[in-house]
């Protein structure tokens, strides 16, 4: 199907991450820098060494708090000499970052990327509640080609969208609350484990389903946390990544398709882009679900954990529910652990980037605390609605 997998010519050399905060104290360039610096070191490069710099969604308009930091801003503060960089909102959502950057090094633009995504909404929130509000990520959202068909009927949430697709699942499918509270659980547990995490107490069935309901059948469990984070990737050539200090991870296979209409009204509400980008990345490798160690799965809003692991092949088309029932297969002992940080229900929403970090650090066996058992595939994706990537990162 495909004549070039350009993803196979490049590794994930270096890692880094700030600091999360509800909200932090330190600046959005403070927490980017941070992130970059560790990353390169974990590298074993040098500030020298990146000739290349992808963000998502990049120097623009997009709102500060979403967008704090974007290449542009991080290349002068770093005094980086880059023959490529690239950032902005259209594309398959988070991951687009790492999927443009792989797409340069490939085309022989550069030899080492640095990827990173910074968010503020924690701060952004101090001073105003609806800083996060979908009509407040971009101006003239109301004149946009997507969200026009929304504001005007007071779809001022993301939750308004998303409760409609676990409605939709409930029905179809048999869905239950106590199955879907299990993502909310499952993350809670890992984040108990991992120091970085924004809520790190203990949650309860009861917890749950005690909580608010946001938009039915969503409650504030089923809803991820703003915080103040940046996190950044090095990609470099695989013929070089050989040479630098850890051990290479390969990525296999990608997805970015959209093979149905972008508006969310427009398709089934228990698929979303998800499906499309699944079957990509299958096609694009030797690999089968089954080989998947562990999976860092979108989870803005639970329901979304549960169409990404029907979406992906790691469970049946409406099984997700009867899937991660009980929570046995997902937890960090289980046949499939998912979100080992966390995720964003309880780790904090670091936005895509946060998926590939946690990733990495299982694939190399660095996530103390929370270290599942060794493997060599992992399965990250990101994003909603017709916005969707994955990546399939095989350890070397």
């Amino acid at each position: 199907m495909f004549d070039h997998r350009y993803e196979k010519d490049v590794a994930i050399t270096g890692i880094g991450q700030s600091d999360v905060g509800r909200p932090s104290n330190k600046s959005a360039m403070r927490l980017t820098l941070d992130a970059c610096l560790e990353a390169i070191a974990d590298a074993g490069l040098q500030r020298s060494d990146i000739d290349g710099v992808a963000c998502w969604p990049g120097d623009n308009n997009n709102g500060d708090p979403f967008s704090p930091v974007g290449p542009s801003a991080l290349k002068s503060a770093l005094g980086l000499n880059v023959n490529w960089f690239g950032g902005g909102y259209e594309g398959p959502g988070p991951l687009t970052g790492v999927i443009n950057g792989a797409m340069a090094i490939a085309a022989g633009l550069c030899k080492h990327v640095l990827v990173f995504r910074t968010i503020t909404e924690a701060s952004a929130r101090l001073v105003n509640k609806q800083a996060s509000a979908l009509t407040n990520k971009t101006q003239g959202r109301d004149s946009s080609y997507a969200w026009q068909w929304f504001t005007p009927f007071n779809v001022l949430s993301a939750t308004n969208l998303m409760a409609l697709y676990a409605q939709r699942h409930f029905h179809e499918y048999g869905t239950r609350p106590e199955q879907l509270a299990q993502i909310a659980l499952t993350c809670r547990q890992n984040a108990m484990r991992n120091p970085k995490a924004v809520f790190r107490t203990p949650m309860s069935m009861d917890d749950y389903m005690a909580s608010r309901v946001i938009s039915t059948p969503l409650r504030m469990f089923d809803c991820d946390v703003h915080c103040d984070a940046s996190t950044a990737i090095i990609l470099s050539r695989r013929d070089i990544a050989q040479d630098q200090p850890n051990q290479p991870i390969r990525i296999e296979a990608m997805g970015a398709a959209l093979n149905q209409p972008w508006s969310w009204d427009q398709i089934s509400l228990t698929k979303m882009a998800a499906f499309d980008v699944g079957q990509m990345m299958w096609a694009r490798t030797d690999y089968t679900p089954q080989d998947v160690g562990s999976a860092q799965l979108y989870d803005g809003f639970s329901i979304l954990t549960m169409i990404w692991l029907e979406a992906l092949g790691l469970c049946p088309v409406g099984a997700s529910g009867a899937f991660v029932e009980g929570g046995t297969r997902i937890a960090l002992d289980g046949s499939l652990p998912i979100n080992t940080n966390g995720g964003q229900l309880s780790g904090g929403r670091t936005h895509g980037l946060g998926y590939v970090h946690e990733a990495c650090l299982q694939l190399w066996g660095r996530a103390q605390g929370r270290q599942t058992r060794e493997h060599n595939v992992s399965a990250v994706a990101a994003g909603g609605g017709p916005l969707g990537g994955s990546l399939l990162l095989v350890r070397e």
